[in-house]
């Protein structure tokens, strides 16, 4: 069926609706301040073959990987209202504490596709809080580890209770079942509109009307291979070492190939990547750098193919730990990517590089958020500051919210002056976030650039680098402890690069 563009805007608005509507329907029914404040959560509509149709535009390390999620349960027998859980890195998944929720879609009887979300839930169960050790080794010391599994009622409360605050994390489980019902109410009401086989054929042609438009800003970019490297700071209890990333970004007229031959092996710490989450920073780099507001779906990925060698850094294999690998990792593949391809095109000064990940724990509360620090300035504008860069999309938790949900008094939150690199546009400014404990509990801190800049291009200066302190004594990029009464967490995130 010959779909004609108004028809197809028209389609593209609806989907876009829909998956916005999931994600508001999972915002508002949420318990934990994770979900409900910072929206650390993804939605997304899929068709019956599994292919990324249309997505929110929540958190991009979430919507990149999550059709490996989709492609975990594929091949299973799929019945309308039996729906699918699983957070397994290595099956679908990215780190423990992002739970997945699929339903598939049936109407008429016949199978179009999924409704998918993802959350950050506060806790996921194991020997650490939240799922965000510092320092773990194996994936098991990170959590419960759930494989591609359908879910009930009986199921949800069986593996809710393996968590911390097992209500509270049924309660969030509970909202992500309404956001995928929601998918699906609004996909039957498209279809009831527009006909199933104009809808069917609707989906088809946004994935190949993606892929075209992919394709074309790929082929303005000059044929060649760039190349670039940078470093993570795999820092533990007793060592300071760095880890070595790198890709080639190889144009070649309306195809792009990266490969990351060259990456240091996986380590014994927890900045390994399943090569879900490789793809997704890889597939967002090159979207914002090309075509940014073609249709958010997998055809604009089909002109890139992605090689991460297996048992690399971003290509780890199971059981290895991958708890920073979502959130730290990730971050440094999209700077790297963007990088390289400032061989072919403009791009921007570095961002602040991590997500200043962030867990306090006590005697009945969790509490996780990642924090914002400055964006790279671009060759033509300053960078904003106090923002999550590149693979995060999430809020901070509002000061009011922390207070009177948890024993902390917030000492500290303004922007940490002067800490962007100057140039003719100045990169974005950090924050200051200084927390103290009301009573005791434990901290974990998941953070990059604390002993590396954020670079500067074309001139441009480098941005400041990050600093954690608790009780103005100086910790390492990954560490863990205690917190007494009166004890203060300190944390000043990196600022952005300058430019020119």
């Amino acid at each position: 069926m010959s779909i004609d563009p108004i028809t197809l805007q028209v389609l593209i608005g609806g989907l876009r609706a829909a998956c916005d509507e999931m994600g508001a329907t999972l915002i508002r029914s949420a318990y934990s301040a994770n979900i409900k404040e910072r929206h650390d959560c993804s939605t997304a509509l899929f068709d019956a073959g599994g292919e990324l149709v249309m997505q929110a535009e929540h958190i991009p390390v979430h919507l990149g990987s999550m059709p490996d999620a989709v492609a975990a349960v594929l091949g299973e027998e799929h019945r309308p209202g039996v729906a699918w859980i699983l957070n397994d890195p290595y099956q679908g998944g990215t780190h423990l504490p992002d739970v997945t929720l699929i339903e598939p879609i049936f109407i008429e009887g016949e199978q179009l596709g999924f409704a998918a979300c993802r959350a950050h839930h506060a806790d996921i169960g194991g020997p650490s809080p939240a799922g965000m050790p510092a320092h773990s080794r194996i994936l098991d010391e990170e959590g419960v580890v759930i494989p591609p599994t359908r879910i009930g009622t009986e199921e949800l409360e069986r593996l809710a209770g393996q968590m911390r605050s097992p209500r509270q994390r049924l309660a969030d489980l509970r909202a992500q079942q309404a956001a995928n019902r929601v998918g699906q109410m609004r996909l039957t009401e498209l279809a009831e509109r527009h006909g199933l086989d104009l809808l069917r054929d609707g989906m088809a042609e946004i994935l190949t009307y993606a892929e075209r438009r992919a394709k074309a800003a790929l082929a303005g970019l000059p044929d060649g291979s760039y190349t670039a490297e940078d470093i993570l700071e795999d820092d533990d209890a007793n060592a300071q070492r760095d880890v070595t990333v790198r890709v080639k970004a190889t144009v070649s007229g309306d195809r792009l190939i990266l490969d990351f031959s060259g990456t240091d092996d996986q380590i014994e710490g927890n900045l390994n990547c399943p090569l879900s989450v490789t793809k997704s920073a890889a597939f967002f780099a090159v979207r914002v750098l090309t075509d940014p507001d073609a249709p958010p779906s997998a055809g604009a990925y089909r002109p890139i193919e992605v090689v991460a060698p297996e048992g690399c850094l971003l290509n780890a294999r199971f059981p290895a730990a991958v708890a920073a690998g979502n959130v730290e990792t990730s971050s440094r593949v999209a700077d790297l990517v963007i990088a390289a391809l400032g061989g072919a095109k403009p791009v921007p000064a570095q961002g602040q590089g991590t997500m200043n990940n962030l867990t306090l724990a006590g005697d009945g509360f969790t509490y996780y958020e990642t924090l914002g620090g400055g964006q790279g300035a671009c060759p033509d504008a300053d960078g904003p500051s106090a923002v999550h860069v590149t693979m995060s999309n999430t809020l901070n938790t509002p000061v009011e919210a922390l207070e009177a949900e948890f024993p902390l008094r917030v000492r500290n939150l303004s922007l940490r002056h002067g800490s962007g690199g100057e140039g003719r546009h100045s990169g974005g400014d950090g924050i200051v976030r200084e927390i103290e404990a009301l009573v005791p509990m434990r901290y974990t801190l998941i953070t990059e650039r604390r002993r590396h800049s954020p670079r500067g291009h074309a001139g441009g200066t480098n941005g400041a680098p990050g600093h954690n302190l608790l009780n103005d004594e100086p910790l390492a990029s990954k560490a863990e402890g205690d917190l007494l009464p009166g004890d203060r967490l300190r944390i000043e995130t990196p600022g952005g690069g300058g430019s020119g």
